[in-house]
Protein backbone atom coordinates (compact mmCIF):
# COMPACT_ATOMS: atom_id res chain seq x y z
CA UNK A 1 0.00 0.00 0.00
CA UNK A 2 1.24 3.45 -0.74
CA UNK A 3 2.79 4.68 2.46
CA UNK A 4 1.30 8.03 1.83
CA UNK A 5 -2.28 6.64 2.91
CA UNK A 6 -3.53 8.17 5.28
CA UNK A 7 -3.39 6.42 8.83
CA UNK A 8 -6.26 4.04 8.63
CA UNK A 9 -7.45 3.87 5.48
CA UNK A 10 -6.35 0.18 4.57
CA UNK A 11 -8.47 -0.86 7.71
CA UNK A 12 -11.55 0.94 6.39
CA UNK A 13 -10.82 -0.92 2.83
CA UNK A 14 -10.58 -4.12 4.27
CA UNK A 15 -14.03 -3.65 6.09
CA UNK A 16 -15.56 -2.52 3.03
CA UNK A 17 -13.99 -5.14 0.84
CA UNK A 18 -15.36 -7.74 3.74
CA UNK A 19 -18.83 -6.49 2.87
CA UNK A 20 -18.74 -8.66 -0.06
CA UNK A 21 -18.53 -11.85 2.32
CA UNK A 22 -16.20 -13.84 3.65
CA UNK A 23 -12.45 -13.73 2.19
CA UNK A 24 -8.60 -14.56 2.73
CA UNK A 25 -5.86 -12.40 2.72
CA UNK A 26 -4.74 -12.62 -0.76
CA UNK A 27 -8.72 -12.45 -2.44
CA UNK A 28 -9.00 -9.28 -0.02
CA UNK A 29 -5.44 -7.61 -1.43
CA UNK A 30 -6.41 -8.58 -5.18
CA UNK A 31 -10.17 -7.35 -4.44
CA UNK A 32 -8.92 -3.78 -3.51
CA UNK A 33 -6.20 -3.86 -6.25
CA UNK A 34 -8.82 -4.58 -8.83
CA UNK A 35 -11.32 -2.93 -7.99
CA UNK A 36 -8.82 0.78 -7.71
CA UNK A 37 -7.56 -0.41 -11.13
CA UNK A 38 -4.23 -1.56 -9.80
CA UNK A 39 -3.58 2.33 -7.94
CA UNK A 40 -4.04 0.68 -4.49
CA UNK A 41 -1.60 -2.30 -4.09
CA UNK A 42 -2.04 -3.96 -0.95
CA UNK A 43 2.01 -5.62 0.30
CA UNK A 44 1.01 -8.63 2.97
CA UNK A 45 3.19 -6.61 5.25
CA UNK A 46 0.56 -3.98 5.28
CA UNK A 47 -1.88 -5.76 5.36
CA UNK A 48 -1.67 -8.83 7.76
CA UNK A 49 -1.01 -6.24 10.00
CA UNK A 50 -4.44 -4.31 9.81
CA UNK A 51 -5.86 -7.91 9.71
CA UNK A 52 -4.55 -8.31 13.45
CA UNK A 53 -5.77 -5.34 14.28
CA UNK A 54 -9.37 -5.74 12.92
CA UNK A 55 -9.07 -9.27 14.76
CA UNK A 56 -8.32 -7.41 18.53
CA UNK A 57 -11.12 -5.13 17.86
CA UNK A 58 -13.47 -7.68 17.40
CA UNK A 59 -14.21 -6.16 14.12
CA UNK A 60 -13.39 -9.27 12.42
CA UNK A 61 -13.43 -12.78 12.75
CA UNK A 62 -10.96 -15.47 11.43
CA UNK A 63 -11.66 -19.01 11.01
CA UNK A 64 -9.50 -21.74 9.04
CA UNK A 65 -10.94 -22.41 5.89
CA UNK A 66 -9.88 -23.21 2.27
CA UNK A 67 -8.84 -22.04 -0.71
CA UNK A 68 -10.10 -22.21 -3.71
CA UNK A 69 -6.31 -24.21 -4.58
CA UNK A 70 -7.27 -26.11 -1.98
CA UNK A 71 -4.17 -24.92 0.57
CA UNK A 72 -5.33 -24.04 4.32
CA UNK A 73 -6.16 -20.40 4.63
CA UNK A 74 -7.80 -17.46 6.93
CA UNK A 75 -11.05 -16.84 5.99
CA UNK A 76 -11.66 -13.41 7.58
CA UNK A 77 -15.48 -12.02 7.86
CA UNK A 78 -16.75 -8.96 9.45
CA UNK A 79 -18.93 -8.90 12.27
CA UNK A 80 -21.82 -6.42 13.60
CA UNK A 81 -18.91 -4.27 15.60
CA UNK A 82 -17.16 -4.22 12.55
CA UNK A 83 -19.95 -2.80 10.48
CA UNK A 84 -20.74 -0.27 12.64
CA UNK A 85 -16.72 0.74 12.45
CA UNK A 86 -16.96 0.98 8.94
CA UNK A 87 -19.61 3.36 9.08
CA UNK A 88 -17.92 5.62 11.47
CA UNK A 89 -14.70 5.42 9.29
CA UNK A 90 -16.25 6.18 6.23
CA UNK A 91 -18.09 9.25 7.53
CA UNK A 92 -15.10 10.82 9.30
CA UNK A 93 -12.98 9.86 5.36
CA UNK A 94 -15.58 11.92 3.94
CA UNK A 95 -15.88 14.55 6.22
CA UNK A 96 -11.77 14.82 5.56
CA UNK A 97 -12.09 14.41 1.91
CA UNK A 98 -15.28 17.08 2.03
CA UNK A 99 -12.35 19.70 3.51
CA UNK A 100 -9.34 18.30 1.38
CA UNK A 101 -11.97 19.58 -1.89
CA UNK A 102 -12.58 22.77 -0.29
CA UNK A 103 -9.06 23.70 -0.08
CA UNK A 104 -8.09 22.22 -3.42
CA UNK A 105 -10.85 23.95 -5.13
CA UNK A 106 -11.83 27.13 -2.97
CA UNK A 107 -14.19 28.60 -5.75
CA UNK A 108 -16.61 25.71 -5.35
CA UNK A 109 -16.83 25.71 -1.77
Amino acid sequence: MNRDLLPGTLEMLVLQTLLRGPLHGYAIAHYIQRVSDDLLQVEEGSLYPALQRLLREGWVTADWGLSARNRKVRIYQITASGRAQLQREVSSFERLLKGITQVMNPAES
